[in-house]
């Protein structure tokens, strides 16, 4: 009888301090790569739309810099939230002098708004390529805490602006115009959902049952656009640092517990607004030309399984 692999059996020794000296170093890697790799194309000629890009350290700001980066034509950028939006703007412009910016104070969530910017697109740059719908909100309420108007402002917020985000920007990209490099109708409209929409233990009840209506959204809109080349998927960020978790890390980080964030999932570690917006870029790009009604988790495993104890698998 052969001698079981040591392989697989007990858990992976890994050094505290040294685990989390290599995952700084990762994260300072991954947030630097604009700066230390070449301009790409990916997205070249296209124009798009990303709302929620107001936090400096939010998925949609990194988004919008991953698209620059990546050759797009035209960025019409919009948040509830102004204040940041110049910086965004004038960042942009200054790196990427051939790509157009277009910011706009606005409510993703209101219906005049989403299509007072597909239209705008259409009529500025006769196409709209892209749609990512990243604007949302979180709550930390217990069941019970809960009340029926903040249940419908996380609907309102999370989910209606998602709707309205397929429903008018599908529209806009089912209109062919030959003369701006667009034969036939198409587009990729990217939805920003959660892990907490996949199963439950991510989040608070509200937070995850709009983020699970994102998920069938993007799901069920795709049978509703068949054969027109409209692409849509949702990404379903785990522990990401943001400027909506910015509480969190914080809290961690004020009692020295700053190394176990993120230490759930397989990776050990938590992730960063950069790591969501190269999913972003993959969607919106022609490389994932055959993606279409998916919901991407983007959460270093953690909804890989039921819960693990490390060395008893059975």
């Amino acid at each position: 009888m052969s001698k079981p692999s040591e392989y697989g059996v007990g858990k992976v020794s890994v050094d505290g301090e040294e685990f989390a000296k290599r995952t700084a170093a990762r994260l300072e890697k991954i947030q630097s790569q604009l700066e230390t790799s070449p301009r790409a194309s990916r997205l070249k000629g296209k124009v798009c739309v990303i709302t929620g890009v107001g936090s400096m350290l939010g998925i949609g700001r990194a988004a919008a810099l991953q698209f620059a980066h990546e050759g797009a034509a035209h960025l019409y950028l919009m948040d509830f939230d102004g204040t940041n939006l110049p910086n965004l703007k004038s960042t942009i412009e200054q790196k990427y002098p051939d790509v157009k910016v277009t910011i706009m104070t606005a409510d993703a969530a209101d219906e005049d708004n989403i299509t007072g910017i597909c239209g705008r697109a259409v009529r500025e740059e006769g196409r709209l390529d892209v749609f990512f719908a990243n604007a949302g909100i979180n709550s930390k309420e217990s069941l019970h805490n809960i009340t029926a108007d903040a249940f419908m402002k996380m609907m309102r917020v999370n989910v209606l602006s998602c709707f309205l985000a397929v429903k008018h920007a599908s529209e806009a990209m089912l209109k062919p115009n030959s003369s701006r490099g667009k034969e036939y109708s198409g587009g990729s409209i990217i939805l920003t959902a959660s892990v907490a929409g996949l199963r439950s233990g991510a989040g608070p009840l509200d937070y995850s049952a709009a983020k699970a209506a994102v998920n069938n959204m993007a799901q069920t809109a795709v049978y509703q656009l068949q054969k027109t080349g409209i692409r849509v998927n949702s990404i379903c960020p785990g522990l990401i640092e943001t400027g909506m978790t910015t509480a969190v890390f914080q809290y961690a980080r004020s009692r020295g517990t700053g190394g176990k964030i993120g230490q759930l999932n397989p990776l050990g570690r938590f992730g960063v607004a950069q790591e969501i917006a190269n999913v972003a870029t993959f969607l919106a790009s022609d490389e994932s030309s055959y993606v279409n009604g998916q919901n991407i988790a983007v959460d270093g495993g953690l909804s890989a399984s039921v819960p693990v104890v490390p060395g008893r698998w059975m």
